[in-house]
């Protein structure tokens, strides 16, 4: 964990930097500039595109994670690996870029009644997804590298604040609506171009033809591999776009302004998950390189232990001063207190149990999670036709949560019998037991002061007290008491300098 934990780390300080401009952006120059329609409209093009971008991505970066450690060669330019990925992609966008307009029509008919606008920018998602696409094309192969800290950099920080300049610039009166969509959809460019050049002065960024040495046996088997993982590379995303996609088709661009307002909330605080994943997957490649299960079992632990308390502690930190946050919004953003609930429900089984997926997809029985993604995109989309129309969007965070529930649980189930590995130690479960006291606490013990935003620090600090607190001094989870005593020693260091 020593390398997982410095590189997560970083990304970690970058990430929440990149949080800090992102909530500037969604919680406030978003809500001062755009209308709640507007809001649904920019949303659902930038998750529509994230849909397409993983659709045409063919499976590549699972391909990338799973085969790059053995075919890594400086000299030989890696076998020109990332040459035959590029082709694989390029199909993928020629072919999902017909789809997109040979389904045109449906698409209007669809949206037609409820978001007539999103019918007149549709299209804009083809730009916006072969952004997408070519940023995680690149950004898989250098986090194969283990360079992890670019593409947090050029993504969480230069993206948003790009998009911080467009929304002051068009809150200025000086750019039309219109103008302000076509600049937001060609600054997610800027992020690839950026990763283009950085891998070309790094000497890994090599688009010959005659560089493809795979052998055609090896190169069948990347393509099958691809192949089967190409369906779980599309799941995670299609569950979180396809409540939004619906959303404005049944109830309109108002709502899912709203609805995907509050993902955002929830995506914000899965960053030190994303952050650990990011580093830890290609541990996992190389622990199935090595046959190393033990070092495999070691990890899956650690990793579910560390974002247990990770997950636990963030979810208790909004949901205590949910009231004060939610009031800070327009009265029309209070419906989104329930769905935050319910989305972060899921989003923490998803955080504890997160490794299984990784591991699951590059092992050897990689192709039976088609079982496991078909059944996610069965169970939200039939779920969202019934809970959407009786109980709004609240009802679409609750398909949500069932939805990743059963993923998840139907994941841990089968890694274990394959493989008989398991995340549990028995400190988790009084980590459990802790975060369901601290819970039933605030939801007791009513915590109120005149002037809301008092109530926020205190709320925090007693957080601190009975949650945070009890975790260190027992030492509940050691990774998490093995960074606070390292923050504390540097502390001790700088101030014994000073």
């Amino acid at each position: 964990m020593g390398y997982i934990q410095k590189d997560a780390l970083r990304t970690v300080i970058i990430s929440y930097l990149g949080l800090i401009i992102g909530y500037v952006n969604k919680g406030l120059l978003f809500i001062w500039f755009l209308t709640a329609e507007e809001i649904g409209l920019v949303n659902l093009l930038v998750g529509v595109s994230l849909l397409f971008g993983n659709l045409s991505g063919l499976g590549s970066s699972y391909a990338v994670w799973k085969f790059f450690p053995f075919l890594r060669n400086r000299d030989k330019k890696n076998h020109g690996f990332m040459m035959l990925i590029l082709i694989v992609t390029c199909i993928g966008i020629a072919f999902f870029s017909l789809l997109t307009l040979f389904f045109s029509e449906e698409i209007s008919r669809y949206y037609s009644e409820k978001s007539p606008e999103f019918v007149h920018y549709y299209l804009w998602i083809i730009p916006l997804g072969i952004a997408n696409v070519l940023f995680v094309v690149l950004d898989t192969f250098l986090r194969s590298m283990y360079k992890n800290i670019v593409s947090v950099f050029v993504y969480e920080l230069l993206l948003r604040l790009l998009i911080t300049l467009l929304l002051v610039v068009y809150g200025l009166d000086l750019v039309s609506f219109n103008s302000f969509l076509v600049l937001h959809c060609a600054v997610y460019f800027i992020p690839v171009i950026y990763l283009g050049i950085y891998m070309h002065k790094q000497g890994e960024f090599h688009l010959s033809l005659s560089s493809v040495s795979i052998p055609k046996r090896f190169r069948k088997i990347i393509l099958y591999f691809s192949l089967f993982s190409y369906v779980n590379t599309i799941s995670a995303i299609i569950v979180t776009t396809i409540d939004a996609m619906m959303i404005a088709g049944m109830l309109g661009l108002g709502e899912t302004g709203v609805y995907t307002t509050v993902i955002y909330l929830t995506s914000a605080l899965q960053i030190p998950y994303k952050s650990l994943i990011r580093v830890s997957s290609p541990v996992v490649a190389d622990y199935w390189k090595e046959k190393n299960m033990a070092g495999m079992g070691q990890l899956y632990k650690k990793f579910s232990s560390v974002n247990l308390v990770i997950a636990t502690t963030l979810f208790l930190s909004v949901w205590i001063c949910r009231t004060e946050i939610f009031h800070l919004l327009p009265k029309a953003f209070e419906e989104g207190i329930y769905v935050f609930l319910f989305l972060m429900i899921g989003r923490l089984t998803d955080m504890y149990l997160g490794l299984n997926g990784t591991i699951f997809v590059t092992s050897k029985k990689y192709r039976y999670d088609i079982i496991f993604t078909v059944s996610l995109i069965a169970i939200v989309s039939l779920l969202n036709l019934y809970m959407i129309p009786a109980y709004g969007i609240t009802g679409a965070a609750i398909a949500t949560c069932i939805a990743y529930l059963v993923y998840n649980l139907g994941r841990l189930l089968f890694v274990y019998f394959a493989y008989k590995l398991h995340p549990f130690e028995r400190s988790q479960l009084y980590v459990l037991l802790l975060f369901a006291g601290t819970l039933a606490f605030f939801e007791l013990v009513p915590i109120v002061f005149d002037i809301e935003l008092i109530a926020v620090p205190v709320k925090w600090l007693l957080l601190g007290v009975l949650f945070l607190a009890p975790i260190y001094f027992f030492k509940m989870e050691s990774e998490i008491v093995r960074y606070i005593d390292n923050g504390i020693l540097f502390v001790k260091k700088k101030l014994g300098r000073s």
